[in-house]
């Protein structure tokens, strides 16, 4: 069979009749008329001549950033979300069950006075023993899980008012007193945390954040700002939205001033207690049940509504393995590091302004707004009184942005200055009853004191962020301001029957001592004083690729893998144990060049002692094959 011969032929006359080609022939035809083979692989495996490296690099940190702000709008709508509902619901419900008439009518002999105190004591007394059990919960869950299981314990307080009972509202409004703490605690770390990640993905392309070198101090300090002064502005519109239920539905039900304050004798500062001698009766007729169903699914709705963001639009807050981290300390050193951050006086110095807080924020709804206002202008108003609180509180929160320009110091301080004025005007003001005409006053009181508690709360969460910037894990310390705030608001929940001048007297008391501790450390501060930083004990585990593997038992002698030898190991713990005792006082409380050499050579040696049990490895799969 004669052979043919063309130019795509790869196979000579010699090959077709079953002799090999010559070697310089057959090489000169595998490489073909384009050339080498083996550039042909490269062009076609190596990067697209119009690929950008820079720029995909620059526009996949831009999509980054857009999911740090994704999840920070989220969160805050979450939370606001979740306080709207529970908010108007508990207000409508407690309204409802204040009248005679429709206790008596709606459920007889069920005792929904009582029922409504026992869960009210559920709401204000379990908190104060959050701190025993947050840092667990946190621990077990995580920082956005613990955000998504207490908006769906909210939700489940909302399902209960479809079946008003003893067994259904009093449980769930424990199971809301015991997630109090951790909510609050997780929202705070979350919101700091997403500034720092902001930072990081902003200045992707500086050295320090390229090798997780600890940044220049005070490099988040804007972005916390920033991102704390929108969580509040979000969050305080809560106020706006509780208030819907009211506005659309309860307030055609209620009496109008003259029926319900007819016994009332005096408000303000010669009041005692809430409101003194209201009305058994405000409603002038019973809502139909239908409606009242209609009303509560919305609420459901919109509790689920909260969940389900909480659960798509929040991203995680750590990589699975920094999770994996705290998980892997042990319980009885997470149960031990909230005590151990009140070591640091800095944070002792803030206790009395978080009490402080818990204080005037139960105060604005329990005096301001009830005692001052319902019982001059009537429940009628209860609503435009509230509004224009969180209104108020809403806007001025985005003063805390001029932290960017002005020294931290100023808002807490502006804030402190202004809840004392109205303090002591308060102290000296008795408005009379049944008086619309002092509305005015009334909401200009309400805007008021919205502004303080916006610097107050704006202030606080944004001055944590700052002072413990170093810590990438700040639960435990979101976690004892929140706790504070619960022993206060349980505190006020106790004095709610004494005269309104004992009140504003604690009150006043508190707000002082407040602030001369903060001053009293920022002195501290700017004369380097230093502190004692608690440190999160390193986790036990080895790293090998992305999975955290325990050490493995076996029989075999691994007298050659040991990871570190006893006498290198207890000089580290001893340098560490100095450095934490001697912090550093430039860089107040940050890990000095001891603690640098010490964590270089642990990481030498445990690089060391991965590439040994690699190489273990590699030999026992070999003598088995």
């Amino acid at each position: 069979m004669a052979a043919v011969i063309t130019e795509d032929n790869v196979y000579s006359e010699a090959e077709v009749n079953g002799a090999p080609p010559a070697d310089g022939e057959g090489q000169e035809q595998l490489r073909g008329p384009d050339g080498n083979i083996q550039g042909q692989v490269e062009e076609f495996l190596g990067p697209h001549p119009d690929y950008d490296e820079e720029e995909e690099e620059r526009k996949y940190y831009r999509r980054k950033r857009l999911g740090v702000v994704k999840n920070v709008v989220g969160a805050s709508c979450g939370g606001m979300i979740v306080y709207s509902v529970y908010m108007g619901l508990l207000q409508m419900q407690l309204i409802l069950h204040y009248d005679e008439t429709y206790r008596e009518v709606k459920y007889g002999t069920l005792g929904l006075e009582d029922i409504d105190n026992k869960m009210l004591m559920g709401i204000n007394v379990t908190p104060i023993v959050g701190l025993l059990y947050t840092p667990v919960l946190i621990r077990f869950l995580g920082t956005k899980w613990m955000m998504f299981l207490a908006s769906g314990i909210y939700a489940l307080f909302v399902s209960t008012n479809y079946w008003e009972r003893y067994y259904t509202l009093v449980p769930s409004a424990v199971a809301i007193g015991i997630v109090i703490v951790p909510l609050w605690a997780s929202l705070g770390n979350y919101i700091t945390r997403m500034a720092q990640q902001y930072y990081e993905y902003v200045n992707y392309k500086d050295e320090h954040v390229q090798e997780q070198k600890k940044p220049p101090k005070g490099a988040f300090h804007p972005y916390i700002i920033i991102f704390q002064s929108v969580f509040y502005i979000v969050f305080h519109l809560s106020f706006v939205f509780a208030e819907f239920p009211m506005v659309l539905f309860l307030n055609y039900y209620l009496n109008d001033y003259k029926h319900t304050l007819y016994k009332v004798p005096q408000c303000g500062a010669s009041g005692k207690g809430v409101i003194e001698n209201l009305n058994k009766t405000v409603l002038h007729s019973l809502p139909r049940s239908l409606l009242l169903i209609e009303v509560e699914s919305v609420l459901m709705g919109a509790a689920f509504l909260a969940m389900l963001i909480f659960l798509v639009l929040c991203g995680a807050a750590y990589r699975p393995t920094e999770e994996i981290d705290l998980r892997s300390i042990g319980w009885g050193n997470i149960f031990q590091l909230p005590f151990k951050h009140l070591r640091d006086y800095r944070l002792r110095l803030l206790c009395p302004f978080f009490i402080f807080s818990g204080f005037e924020m139960l105060f604005a709804v329990q005096g301001i707004i009830l005692s001052y206002g319902v019982c001059t202008v009537g429940m009628e108003k209860l609503w435009l009184l509230v509004m224009v609180y969180g209104l108020s509180s809403s806007i001025c929160s985005g003063l805390a942005l001029a932290l960017l320009r002005l020294p931290r110091q100023i808002i807490l301080l502006v804030g402190a200055f202004v809840h004392f004025v109205l303090i002591i005007t308060l102290m000296c003001w008795s408005p009379p009853p049944r008086e619309p005409s002092y509305l005015p006053y009334l909401l200009v009181l309400s805007a008021l004191w919205g502004l303080g508690t916006a610097l107050n709360k704006t202030g606080l969460s944004t001055l944590l962020g700052m002072l413990y910037e170093d810590k990438e894990r700040l639960d435990f310390v979101f976690t004892i301001y929140h706790w504070w705030q619960a022993i206060a608001i349980f505190i006020v929940y106790l004095w709610s029957a004494l005269p309104m001048r004992a009140k504003l007297g604690l009150l006043l008391l508190t707000l002082i001592v407040a602030s001369f501790c903060y001053v009293q450390m920022e002195r501290r501060l700017a004369k380097r004083i230093p502190f004692r930083l608690p440190r999160i004990p390193r986790p036990r585990h080895k790293v090998k690729g992305y999975r955290y593997l325990e050490e493995e038992n076996s029989d075999e002698s691994d007298t050659d893998l040991s990871d570190v030898d006893d006498e290198e190991k207890d000089e580290d713990e001893r340098e560490l144990v100095e450095e934490d005792r001697n912090t550093d006082d430039d860089s107040q409380g940050s890990p000095g060049p001891e603690r640098s050499r010490v964590r270089d050579r642990r990481r030498k040696n445990d690089n060391a002692a991965y590439e040994q049990a690699g190489e273990r490895e590699d030999y026992v799969h070999h003598t088995r094959d």
